[in-house]
């Protein structure tokens, strides 16, 4: 086993990466950009090193630096998790050329599965069933308008170096063809530097289901399939192992189809072998077609080592010290089901348009697991991914995996950026969805509903109105007594739209709320909360302007600076009134001063931050109507300047 590994990548896969390390006594060494100086993975590492600028073509695409670094740093190899460097095979030479092992395939293997075309040929050669189409070298428009006709519309086209969707254009009849051709080639050379395209026959009904194989570099095994056929966009979010519907006879033929395909190119290491499915008809063993093999470790591979109980970096590992398969094909077995959910910085109602910000706060629950390269405090940046987790779960059934799946988005807190959480958590209720009748098109067909940002209701805008009053923790006012309720007025804002709850505090435990025509009884039971009699799993989250409730969705206010709701309440401009109720902390005027517009008169403390009173135009101070250390009501008058001169 190697002593010491540099991991060539960042974010959840470096810390996953140094997790397994740990557990074998190997010793780790992380690379950092400018971006990622404060990053998770670099403080987990037992060694970091600084290799360039934030932008990957300046970082982590610079396998000469990731190399150099590896010399320095003493370590013996290095693991390329995925994206970047990890699918380059002239990385993989320039690692061994400089006496380094590379934890992953070889150069060949890659450059095999690299182009599309090239790769489908090599599977029919090897046996493995490939989609009806033209994978030639002819690029003449007309020569694949003809292929088109023999193949029969719908057709998919696809670029040959493409990943992610892109460079790919479905067309349902010839009409459309050419403009579907030119557009698909002009995307593949922008996205890839190859403009060149396969034509493939569209499958009516499409299910990705992927397999996970192991090689040696002679004999490989499967580690049985994943569900990956919930996608947007031709990118996957939330996938599931095993697949929902499978027959021992189909897994049995997709399995050996996959072990064949890592065994005709020598495959070393962890791969992935993707299939589309036609499951118009079932999932049948001679509806199944290759599609492309991943030739590294795969995001959602979690789910895989849930079902088979097995690590899969350790197996990489291994077999890159040089040791052989860890485990032989008849004993693997599979128990359970498990899912993973591809937690996103991500604004969904605005087509999930990547989101930026700093985690204010961030927590996972206990039950499931959660890979992570953040933490609270860190800044999901414009450079990278803006992954925050993957949230995985296992039970022993389907219905129980998803039901833990549920509960687990329900628990998971995030404030401090948009999220899809919300999208998430309805798609694992949506009803095809549970009963395992998917395919690629689902998020598609129901996006408009799976979309909507979730809207809080009343009672979740009264426990704000309690969070930013800072009175939602046990203790908080403790000996509080009063001869009547004291009654406040809470101005929050969600989604760019005011909230007004008026809150009246009868006790250290008892509120009444009234917002929107709603009157809501709320109490605290111990650290629990019921609302109009039922106790509500809700958990309250308050920090400088960020207000939280996390009841199921996660609800995210803020408390909108008063002052920016005018400086002054009306009465031509010359009256200060307090914004909302808060405690006046200081006076800074007195009758007959002169003051400038802006000058500060007077400091109100509410919502547990200060606020400073400015004189909203030039003027004389005429009253001071309040003294410091007086609690006042929102809209009273503290101060009012003498009237302005009417010109004659």
């Amino acid at each position: 086993m190697f002593k010491r590994v540099l991991i060539a990548n960042r974010g959840e896969i470096a810390c996953r990466v140094i997790e397994t390390c740990r557990k074998l006594g190997v010793a780790t060494v992380a690379v950092y950009s400018d971006a990622d100086v404060r990053a998770k993975h670099v403080a987990m590492a037992d060694t970091a090193v600084h290799i360039g600028g934030a932008q990957p073509s300046h970082s982590y695409l610079r396998g000469e630096a990731i190399i150099a670094a590896a010399q320095a740093s003493g370590a013996e190899a290095i693991h390329p998790g995925y994206g970047f460097l990890s699918e380059n095979p002239d990385f993989v030479e320039a690692v061994e050329a400089a006496g380094l092992v590379f934890i992953g395939p070889s150069a060949e293997a890659i450059r095999a599965m690299g182009l599309k075309d090239a790769a489908k040929e090599l599977m029919e050669g090897a046996g493995v069933p490939v989609v009806p189409g033209y994978h030639g070298a002819s690029q003449d428009p007309e020569h694949l308008s003809g292929a088109a006709d023999t193949i029969g519309y719908p057709v998919l086209i696809k670029a040959v170096a493409g990943g992610g969707g892109k460079g790919m254009r479905m067309v349902e009849g010839p009409g459309a063809f050419m403009d579907a051709l030119d557009s698909a080639k002009s995307e593949a050379l922008g996205a890839f530097g190859n403009d060149s395209v396969l034509i493939e026959k569209f499958v009516e009904k499409p299910r990705h289901i992927e397999v996970q194989v192991f090689g040696d570099g002679q004999r490989a095994v499967h580690l049985f399939e994943r569900d990956c056929s919930l996608q947007r966009r031709h990118q996957k979010v939330i996938e599931e192992a095993p697949a929902p519907g499978m027959t021992e006879d189909m897994r049995d033929a997709m399995g050996a189809a996959a072990v064949r395909a890592a065994e005709a190119i020598g495959y070393k290491g962890a791969g992935t072998v993707e299939f589309i499915v036609d499951a118009s008809d079932g999932l049948r063993p001679d509806r199944f077609f290759f599609m492309e093999m991943n030739t590294r470790l795969q995001v959602e591979h979690p789910v895989t080592e849930a079902v088979t109980g097995v690590d899969l970096v350790e197996w990489q590992l291994r077999v890159a010290a040089a040791e052989p398969l860890p485990k032989a094909q008849g004993d693997l077995t599979l128990t359970g089901h498990a899912f993973e959910a591809r937690l996103y910085a991500e604004d969904v109602p605005k087509g999930f348009l990547p989101a930026t910000g700093t985690l204010k706060h961030l927590s996972f629950p206990e039950n499931a697991r959660a890979d992570s390269g953040v933490r609270a405090g860190d800044v999901i940046s414009p450079f990278y991914d803006p992954m925050i987790a993957k949230v995985i779960v296992h039970g022993a059934t389907r219905a129980i995996a998803l039901r833990k799946l549920h509960m687990a988005l329900s628990h998971t807190q995030v404030v401090g950026t948009v999220t899809n959480l919300s999208f998430l958590r309805k798609l694992s209720v949506q009803p095809e969805f549970v009963a395992g009748d998917v395919d690629t098109g689902l998020i598609a067909r129901d996006l408009e509903a799976l979309a909507a940002a979730p809207v809080p209701c009343t009672r979740s805008r009264s426990l704000a109105a309690i969070a930013a009053l800072g009175l939602d923790a046990p203790g908080s006012l403790a000996g509080f007594t009063l001869w009547a309720p004291l009654v406040q007025t809470v101005w929050l804002e969600h989604a760019g739209e005011a909230v007004e709850v008026r809150l009246a505090t009868q006790s250290a435990t008892a509120f009444m709320a009234e917002v929107d025509g709603a009157t809501h009884q709320i109490t605290r039971d111990g650290a629990a909360w019921r609302v109009d009699g039922d106790r509500v799993p809700a958990t309250l989250y308050c920090e400088g302007a960020d207000v939280a409730v996390f009841w199921g969705n996660a609800y995210v206010f803020t408390r909108p600076d008063p002052l920016a709701r005018g400086d002054a309440g009306g009465h031509g401009g010359g009256i200060v009134e307090a914004p909302m109720p808060g405690q006046v902390k200081s006076v800074h005027a007195k009758p007959g001063d002169a003051v400038a517009k802006g000058a500060r008169l007077a400091v109100l403390e509410a919502m547990k931050m200060e606020h400073s009173l400015t004189a909203p135009r030039d003027g004389v101070v005429a009253e001071v109507l309040v003294t410091a250390g007086a609690q006042v009501e929102a809209g009273a008058a503290l101060i009012r300047l003498e009237d302005e001169e009417t010109p004659s």
